[in-house]
């Protein structure tokens, strides 16, 4: 029988997590202050995060210890298996050999704990008592819910509204996990309202929900804010799944040519890309790290590198990186959680020097690859890992017409359990293609008022 799970034990849950950082030629930019438009220091930081996060998030150390406590509880999920795909392979009829890292059997079914779990335990050394934070499609307000159950905080989730109305079940696992979850934008901030004068049938967006997540945590000092992606120590902290992978594809007796993971903020990405990517920059290897995001969000491909906020009321420093402008509010689609307007500042400083690729899909095409993925594997995806999926196919597909075997590695980010009703949507044909026009985005940046970075 063909070995197709690869799996590791307990004792061989990565204990560092791997700053790449210390590894960039060219090292991020920093945030500016968005009156004096001056670099600010880790203390403009302390209102929002505690110090520990504050120094992971400016650390130029390669590698970061990860606390016994966490190890601890990743245990209960990690390591996380990776497969090889022969029913999706068959399914296509490619040379190519296909892998996957299914980090969908964490408790909340995604990579979102993997973060989660860390932040949640540094909020908890400095005695926070409450975490403020957004979530889009559900997955990481499901897991900081979790998280902050695990260690006694409080936890209040802004869920985008559409998610919210799209994806109740998301609600329902974060109140059992004992989370207060609103739908996003509300009148409980003033960010909210200044929102709903705007538009009262606002479907929200993540830059409106951070903004008022962030107000949440500003305005009480027994509160801090947590974000899911974006930031540097958050993906960080997903840096253990590209580790596990490592280890894993050496005891398949392989190694990918291909890394590919879907893209909303970076946390996905950089956590199976990143490590691999260490092997590019420390020993000149040449694998492609391709990120896969949505045509409906496609900052990273359509979008551009200057400075901005990472909300939508502007109450964040600025930060540099590929985005379609901070009042972007996606189209009320089902294209998962990956809707975010800006990309990750290391992302995009890696995107602009070339280490990384980038590619879209439209969301017919990642539901057909989700679809097919699990008629070959038997795992139903998240809409937001169809992303990936799909890229993963388009390349295995290339392999076929050129005639030659590539090795592709992708994140399965997450299960599509609570995610039904956007497969029920695309089986009943009420999902249309859609994608962004050149005049939709040109019409968000145009409200920027930074320049582009040369």
């Amino acid at each position: 029988m063909r070995t197709r799970k690869f799996t590791l034990s307990e004792q061989e849950i990565p204990d560092k997590w791997y700053n790449i950082i210390a590894d960039m030629p060219n090292k991020p930019l920093p945030p500016l202050h968005p009156g004096t438009k001056e670099p600010i220091g880790p203390d403009a930081l302390a209102p929002l995060f505690p110090m520990a996060l504050i120094e992971q998030e400016v650390s130029g150390e390669k590698w970061i210890d990860i606390p016994d406590e966490v190890r601890n509880i990743y245990s209960i999920w990690r390591p996380t298996p990776l497969y090889r795909a022969y029913g999706l392979e068959k399914a296509l009829d490619t040379p190519a050999k296909i892998y996957y890292k299914y980090e969908g059997v964490s408790p909340s079914g995604s990579h979102k704990p993997n973060t989660a779990v860390a932040q949640a335990y540094y909020n908890k050394q400095e005695g926070v008592k409450r975490i403020a934070t957004e979530t889009g499609a559900g997955q990481w307000g499901s897991a900081l819910s979790f998280a902050c159950n695990h260690f006694g905080i409080e936890c209040e989730v802004f869920m985008v509204k559409i998610s919210y109305e799209q994806k109740p079940y998301r609600k329902l696992m974060m109140n059992t996990w004992g989370a207060q979850v609103h739908s996003s934008p509300t009148n409980l901030t003033e960010a909210g309202k200044k929102i709903l004068a705007q538009d009262p049938n606002s479907p929200g967006s993540l830059g409106i929900a951070i903004s008022e997540a962030i107000e949440r945590a500003a305005s009480d000092p027994d509160t801090k804010y947590s974000l899911g992606s974006v930031l540097n120590h958050v993906k960080l902290h997903q840096t253990i799944i590209g580790q596990e992978a490592i280890k894993q594809m050496e005891l398949a007796g392989d190694f990918p040519d291909i890394v590919i993971a879907p893209f909303g903020g970076g946390s996905n990405f950089a956590g199976l890309a990143f490590p691999f990517l260490r092997f590019n920059l420390e020993e000149g290897k040449n694998i492609r790290c391709i990120a896969s995001e949505p045509s409906s969000c496609p900052k990273l491909t359509r979008g551009v590198f200057r400075y901005d906020f990472g909300d939508t009321v502007g109450m964040t420093p600025l930060l540099p990186m590929y985005t379609l402008g901070h009042n972007f509010v996606p189209a009320p689609i089902h294209a998962g959680g990956l809707r975010y307007h800006g990309a990750g500042v290391i992302v995009s400083q890696l995107l602009k020097d070339k280490f990384i690729e980038a590619c879209s899909h439209d969301n017919l095409e990642v539901f057909e690859a989700g679809v097919l993925f699990a008629k070959a594997e038997g795992i139903i995806p998240a809409p937001e890992a169809n992303h990936g999926i799909a890229t993963a196919i388009k390349e295995a597909n290339i392999c076929k017409e050129e005639g030659h075997s590539k090795t592709i590695l992708f994140n399965l980010c997450g299960h599509g359990n609570f995610d039904m009703k956007a497969y029920q949507d695309y089986f009943e044909g009420k999902l249309v293609r859609h994608e962004i026009t050149s005049e939709e985005i040109q019409n968000s940046l145009a409200e920027l008022d930074t320049p582009e970075i040369a």
